[in-house]
């Protein structure tokens, strides 16, 4: 009896979460507030691990889980305490809940901008110590006056829909950004530089990565308009802290909105004190609201992947819903025992690989089938390869993946081509479904040839003549090997021939070496699948 799915929820998260895990079927503990060193202690039991935004996830946590741990569930956006590389390298999905808590984080910047614009903090402060500095806060309107939003994706553009019900000019700046969709939201797009030197508000909605971290710098800062008001309700380190707060002290900057730090928790900050700064601690995404519906997704999203094999908002693998995985699964199944083939057959000589899907295969998601593909021909290197980590790995031994669809249908309804350039030049493999599920090959190196790849096999290519394949059958009824199955194809008669037996038995090196001494065999190898 196999063991059941089992998830810990390692940080406070609603309990509507768990009891999603539970009316799927999958055990669940809630242990919220683990030190490092428990959390390792106890990794080892779990599938899958549901995080908020206190909990790390570290490679040294994740060496601790392996081989049981399949994901990591992050209930919010930002996945900065998850070793997303460590993960991916380990074959570990992390997914993250992008929407969830989208609408809530939007409102609270859009908050930000109407307590910046009148200065209601510090006018409420100075209103409770009795002082009634009413000439002292001369506010700005929101009506008419520009927003440049750094980062017009889901976020982004909830606030530039509430901002055009504000009456404001919506520039932005994403590289990202479709020409289409940014007509689309009615937002102008214009490249950083014109974004800095054109806003009146500028609003930060991009995660923070190697290409954003310190995307408002000294210098960007310096190429604002006088009297320029910033809000980050995005991440910490996406701003110079040390070149605002000079910004701020000179006037250049009239005010800024914080609720993200380069550390947090930040109760110590230089920024702190500061003329014209509002502060909240990262309270973005906390809304009962919010917090209920991360809860609901992870728990959805953790629950399709582990009993289904759906993909739902992973940050390290593509998508692959849980409708899909069902009609997906057979073409994976394939992909991947073609990936398998050509890579034992080519081995390290492989230095591009292409997927090419044709007939009903083009119909489908092909980056599923592309994964499959890569796990089969990694696995030749490694056994610890998946989906996940099979790209990461293809990617550092240097390999070119292309994928290519053929709307076309020809010999077969459905069809499924990997190639590889080695130094010896192409070689490819082709395969199909027999009755929409069963994985056969059809076609080896241009030689056609109708075969079920099973568990153990024997690869041989030879001259094709007379006699061969009886002189074939004694050699392994010497060894004690018996044949399953028995595949022939050749380019034409008295050309080469390859052959593709099933064997009941693993075979060895030294059947190998008395398969090789028979006359007219070119190439001889034991596979496994």
């Amino acid at each position: 009896m196999s063991e059941p799915v089992r998830v810990l929820v390692a940080d406070k998260m609603d309990p509507k979460a768990a009891a999603i895990f539970r009316e799927r079927g999958i055990s669940v503990d809630e242990k919220p507030g683990l030190s490092p060193d428990e959390l390792e202690a106890i990794v080892h039991d779990y599938d899958g691990i549901a995080v908020r935004s206190s909990t790390k996830i570290t490679a040294s946590i994740m060496d601790s889980a392996l081989p049981r741990l399949k994901v990591i569930g992050r209930a919010g956006i930002g996945v900065d305490t998850i070793d997303v590389p460590a993960a991916s390298a380990r074959g570990i999905v992390v997914m993250n809940t992008p929407f969830g808590n989208s609408i809530t984080t939007a409102e609270h910047a859009i908050a930000m901008l109407f307590a910046l614009a009148r200065e209601i903090p510090q006018a409420d402060q100075s209103t409770q110590a009795g002082k009634w500095e009413k000439n002292r806060f001369l506010g700005v309107e929101l009506a008419g006056k520009t927003l440049g939003l750094i980062g017009c994706g889901n976020i982004g553009s909830i606030v530039a829909d509430r901002a055009h019900g504000l009456k404001m000019k919506v520039v932005a700046y994403d590289p990202f950004l479709s020409p289409e969709r940014a007509v689309e939201l009615g937002v102008e797009k214009v490249e950083l530089d014109e974004l800095l030197a054109r806003a009146d508000f500028i609003t930060l909605h991009t995660p923070l990565t190697d290409q954003t971290r310190g995307i408002h710098s000294r210098e960007a800062l310096a190429k604002t308009r006088p009297g320029v008001r910033i809000v980050n309700c995005a991440r910490g380190g996406l701003i110079d802290e040390a070149a605002l707060k000079d910004g701020l002290e000179s006037g250049h900057v009239a005010g800024a909105a914080l609720d993200v730090f380069s550390e947090e928790p930040a109760k110590a900050n230089p920024l702190f004190g500061t003329r014209g700064l509002i502060c909240t601690p990262h309270l973005g995404a906390s809304t009962n609201e919010a917090q209920v519906n991360v809860a609901i997704q992870v728990a959805e999203q953790m629950s399709d992947f582990l009993l289904l094999g759906g993909i739902t908002n992973a940050v390290n693998v593509p998508s692959l819903s849980a409708e899909e995985a069902p009609r997906l699964r057979p073409y994976m199944a394939l992909a991947e025992k073609l990936g398998r083939l050509i890579g034992q057959i080519a081995g390290t000589e492989i230095r591009s690989i292409d997927v090419e899907v044709e007939g009903a295969a083009a119909e489908l998601n092909i980056k599923p089938i592309t994964g499959a593909v890569l796990a089969g021909v990694m696995r030749t290197w490694s056994d610890t390869v998946n989906m996940v980590n099979a790209p990461y790995l293809a990617k550092e031994r240097g390999l070119d993946v292309r994928e290519v669809r053929h709307d076309r249908e020809g010999d077969y309804h459905t069809l499924i081509r990997v190639s590889v350039q080695t130094s010896q030049g192409e070689r490819s493999v082709a395969g199909t479904l027999f009755a929409n599920s069963q994985p056969r090959l059809v076609e080896i190196f241009g030689v056609k040839v109708e075969a079920d790849l099973t568990d153990r096999m024997l690869y041989i290519v030879n001259e094709d003549a007379p006699g061969f394949i009886g002189r074939l059958g004694t050699a392994l009824g010497e060894a004690g090997v018996n044949i399953g199955t028995f595949h022939l194809g050749r380019r034409n008669a008295g050309g080469e021939a390859v052959l593709l037996l099933s064997v009941d038995e693993a075979v060895s090196p030294e059947l190998i070496a008395k398969v090789r001494a028979l006359a007219g065999v070119k190439t001889v190898m034991g596979l496994s699948f």
